[in-house]
């Protein structure tokens, strides 16, 4: 990264007179980027984040402000929803109050918004946080929600930071800060093609994880190798299991994409074909950060791509010395989310959210490593390699340290 740092905040300074292009901003605040180890200290445990909420909502609560600043800045979350989603959005609630207790003296405040997790609640609140002078939105965390809020936001060219890894909300002034498949994907991929791997076959479910999934792979295979097998599987997976085990012998990589139950029933179903998994490099996304997997004995030695562990182990002792709970694998979202803007207002002055500032390309350093916003309002993330050991994840490669070009 360049530029002097902030002994002050722990970030890379950046000039105030406007945007650069060149320098990263850190975000973490006292806390250095650790080269990963074993253990994740969390699991991203959902193809697609938290699930959308099934049941009735309980009562919508009430707006709340955060913080005494001079820039608004709405967060609009399902506070109210049923189930896990609720559990989720207090988490990451919680998390972006605790970004911005720990940073120092941010000129923000944070309007706390309950959109219930649908999208008409999203309308609601987006007008309202609009109606009360925010320069930036961040959320919804659902995808259905976020085009009410970004259609709204758009009208009044204020940007928006959404959760959703649904990369198809993306879009002009809409960014993303998720983890997104693709991500994994182009990771493990470049990663393989840098130890020597060049021909791959993948085995993945058909399901809109899948289907995100398969398109990345393919643009990544295309750039590095070849593919000699491709199948997906419904819930019987045992005719795609043996169409793939059959060409196995011409691979050198195989990609199963799924969460940790699906993978270790999908390398069983290779197996009870003929394939012979140990002599084959087994790829993965980060979904397989989950102890069914570190058990499975036919994945032993596979590698996936995923955020460094490090941050996120940190990040959780410090939110159980304040909450007495653990968080959610989403909230350092949140708090990253606050902690760009808090950092932007500082050093940014009128340029903060403007659109060179949020996709500079050197990107930004949080919790869980590098990240950046693209033009399209994807995300680049810079992710460790992990390899698969009985006793939980070792690390294969670091994370980067600065993104290329």
């Amino acid at each position: 990264m360049e530029g002097p740092l902030n002994r002050d905040h722990g970030f890379p300074a950046l000039r105030s007179t406007g945007p650069t292009r060149r320098t990263a901003v850190g975000l973490i605040l006292g806390i250095p980027l650790l080269g990963a180890c074993a253990g994740s200290g969390g699991q991203v445990s959902s193809p697609f984040g938290p699930s959308p909420p099934e049941g009735p909502p309980g009562p919508q609560q009430q707006p709340l402000a955060v913080g005494t600043g001079n820039v608004k800045v709405g967060l609009i979350l399902p506070l109210s929803a049923a189930g896990n989603a609720g559990v989720a959005a207090q988490s990451m609630k919680n998390a972006a109050e605790m970004a911005l207790a720990e940073f120092q003296n941010p000129n923000i405040q944070l309007l706390i918004k309950d959109d219930g997790g649908n999208p008409q609640g999203a309308q609601q609140v987006t007008q309202e946080a609009l109606g009360e002078g925010v320069e930036i939105i961040l959320g919804p965390l659902f995808a259905g929600s976020v085009p009410a809020t970004a259609q709204l936001a758009r009208t009044r060219g204020v940007p928006v930071i959404a959760f959703s890894t649904d990369s198809s909300v993306a879009g002009r002034g809409v960014y993303l800060l998720s983890f997104l498949p693709e991500s994994d994907v182009y990771r493990i991929v470049d990663y393989s093609a840098s130890i020597g791997k060049r021909s791959f076959a993948a085995l993945l479910p058909d399901n809109a994880y899948g289907n995100v999934v398969e398109a990345a792979f393919k643009q990544a295979v295309g750039r590095k190798g070849r593919i000699v097998a491709f199948e997906k599987y419904a819930a019987d997976r045992s005719g795609a299991a043996r169409t793939v085990a059959q060409s196995l012998g011409s691979a050198d990589a195989l990609l199963i994409a799924d969460d940790g139950e699906s993978v270790v029933a999908t390398a069983d179903a290779l197996t009870a074909a003929g394939a012979n998994l140990r002599n084959i490099q087994m790829l993965g996304t980060g979904l397989w950060d989950n102890p069914r997997v570190y058990a499975s004995p036919v994945l032993q030695g596979g590698l996936y791509a995923a955020p460094d562990p490090s941050g996120f182990r940190t990040f959780s002792g410090r939110y159980r010395a304040k909450f007495g709970a653990d968080p959610v694998r989403t909230a350092t979202l949140a708090y990253d989310a606050v902690a760009l803007v808090a950092a932007l207002s500082k050093q940014q002055g009128s340029h903060r959210f403007g659109l060179e500032t949020l996709t500079n390309p050197s990107g930004f350093a949080g919790i869980d490593g590098l990240f950046r916003f693209r033009s399209d309002g994807t995300n680049e993330r810079g992710l460790a390699v992990m390899r698969i050991a009985s006793g939980g994840p070792t690390p294969a490669a670091g994370s980067p340290k600065s993104f290329g070009a």
